[in-house]
């Protein structure tokens, strides 16, 4: 299992300021591991992975002259975006599916995955963040990728995307206003679901460490082929650049976290 490499490291200039996660960007497992017992198609379903992500993150980072992170491993593995001791870290049924390669799992399996994928991955995060601060002398302005199905038992999704956020501010409001400007998409707000999740990635790297940050979804459907793709990262250059040359988005500054549950001030 030791050969399966947990991430992938896009390069860019770490001088730009500017750092890209993508947390679920891949639906891939180690050998060793099969398919979890799940039949193949389960692994083109947004349980294993943050549909169209992988490709928006590619031309963003290349168009952005910026450094980016993919997570390799399937969310079904274990979700890199969840903390150590987050009960849903490893999902024993996810939308209905059950994983029987997580169900049962020992103790000692439960950890091997942490020490092997989940905590590798957030090493070389630390590490991307680091060389970006030390490049710069100033805070890395910290831009997380994600995608969210068009429905959800049965409910759908008119968001074309949404700008998830816990109590910082700072990136968060020019996002929204940027996205909004064009007044052809509906952007969610903390919608379809909060973002105030204690331990996920933008909590654990940057509102413990006070970087200016925000996650930005993408419905699925949008991006599910090259076209879409393409499209919307002709939107989102544009709106990362200028966020990116905004000297407020690289200065530390801490805030009381709503996962912590405080009440932000």
């Amino acid at each position: 299992m030791t050969d399966f490499a947990p991430f992938e490291r896009l390069n860019g200039n770490p001088a730009n300021g500017l750092v890209l996660l993508a947390d679920h960007a891949m639906n891939l497992l180690p050998a060793a591991y099969g398919t979890l017992g799940l039949p193949e198609s389960a692994f083109a379903r947004h349980i294993a992975y943050d549909i169209g992500i992988e490709g928006l993150t590619r031309q963003l980072s290349a168009r952005l002259d910026a450094p980016a992170l993919l997570c390799r491993f399937s969310r079904l593995l274990i979700d890199p975006n969840r903390g150590e001791d987050d009960p849903t870290l490893i999902m024993r049924i996810s939308d209905g599916a059950i994983v029987p390669g997580n169900h049962p799992i020992s103790p000692q399996e439960w950890q091997n995955r942490i020490e092997t994928y989940h905590r590798p991955y957030h090493r070389a995060v630390a590490q991307m963040l680091q060389s970006v601060a030390q490049a710069t002398g100033k805070a890395p302005l910290v831009l997380s990728l994600h995608s969210y199905t068009p429905a959800w038992k049965g409910v759908a999704r008119p968001w074309h995307a949404a700008v998830l956020w816990d109590s910082d501010h700072r990136a968060v409001h020019p996002l929204l206003d940027r996205l909004r400007a064009a007044q052809d998409i509906l952007v969610g707000d903390n919608q379809p679901y909060d973002g105030a999740l204690k331990g996920d990635t933008l909590y654990r790297h940057c509102m413990k460490s006070g970087m200016p940050h925000a996650l930005l979804e993408v419905r699925q459907d949008l991006i599910a082929d090259e076209a879409g793709i393409t499209a919307w990262a002709d939107r989102l250059a544009p709106i990362f650049r200028d966020m990116n040359a905004d000297p407020a988005l690289h200065e530390y500054r801490h805030f009381a976290a709503r996962a912590d549950g405080r009440r932000p001030p």
